[in-house]
């Protein structure tokens, strides 16, 4: 009989709208990390803590790699960066539906990870993700031939990580890879963030899921106020929606205030699960100047940590 249990860190690398989150929390069997069709969603890195009978894995998710300028951008990547030196084993995250339909991404996209990857001397394996969206099957042999070139030493797994197949063959390969160790972390303890960020993610995401392509980049959401009244099972919130712009501070909230209300609604409703009490929410937007550079108004949102 094996009685020993293993404990580590895996880094989630990869560009962005790789699916990443999507993959945390399938292996969470819970959301922890906010999800949507828009690149860069994840802006901080967050961990995710899977717990079994003989193992706990702490799951890096971190930011998309990119190349875009800026000092937010910057934060970003210096966040992704970071979760190597700390991590056991490293997942690079691909969309395989994207380089099926457009080769040429593949280099673009993937060099800039291959070497700092390779340079951090972990363990690597490769999640070709969203391969159940690929129709034509023969599309997907030369992207994994030319991921394979890429990364010579390292597995590669074509996975779905919304429906999860082959992320079970996946988790299995990266245990294997995990050094033992005695559980970090309660056994009920699903992440490391405090639940005032969850609640701020929750928001940010239903921003994201109501506006979709109207979104400006430029929007943050900052807890202002978070009381709990323990006798009447209650949690009031006030969170202010910052923008970068006067024109976009409109667009969110909506003809008489109708799109924020919806946002709102949606956000308290998962909130209120996620905390298992009733909530009461009051949303703000305000406009500031510039707020993507600078860099105290950055780290007081947690960005780059």
């Amino acid at each position: 009989m094996n009685d020993t249990h293993k404990f580590g860190m895996v880094a989630l690398i990869g560009p962005p709208n790789a699916g990443k989150s999507t993959l945390m929390n399938q292996y969470l069997g819970q959301k922890v990390a906010i999800v949507s069709p828009r690149p860069q969603t994840t802006r901080n890195r967050i961990s995710g803590i899977l717990t079994e009978d003989d193992s706990q894995v702490v799951f890096l998710d971190t930011p998309g790699i990119h190349r875009l300028r800026g000092r937010m951008n910057r934060f970003l990547l210096d966040s992704a960066w970071s979760a190597l030196a700390s991590c056991d084993c490293v997942v690079v995250m691909l969309d395989a539906a994207l380089y099926a339909n457009k080769p040429h991404l593949i280099e673009k996209e993937i060099e800039p990870i291959v070497k700092p990857v390779t340079d951090s001397m972990r363990p690597v394996l490769i999640a070709v993700n969203k391969a159940d969206k690929v129709k034509e099957k023969a599309a997907l042999l030369p992207v994994m031939q030319k991921i394979a070139e890429l990364f010579p030493t390292a597995e590669v797994f074509p996975i779905s990580a919304l429906k999860g197949q082959g992320t079970d063959e996946l988790l299995a390969k990266t245990m294997d890879h995990l050094p033992e160790g005695p559980p970090m972390f309660p056994e009920d303890q699903v992440s490391t963030v405090p639940l005032r960020f969850m609640a701020a993610e929750t928001i940010r995401e239903k921003l994201f899921l109501t506006l979709r392509q109207e979104l400006p980049y430029g929007t943050a959401v900052e807890i202002e106020q978070w009381e709990e009244d323990t006798e009447r099972g209650m949690v009031t919130i006030h969170a202010v929606i910052y923008t970068a712009k006067k024109n976009h501070k409109g667009m969110i909230i909506g003809k008489q205030g109708a799109t924020l209300k919806d946002i709102g609604s949606r956000a308290r409703k998962e909130i209120e699960e996620m905390l298992g009490m009733k909530v009461h929410l009051e949303l703000w937007v305000k406009v500031r100047d510039n707020w993507t550079e600078d860099s105290g108004f950055l780290r007081g949102l947690g960005l780059g940590e």
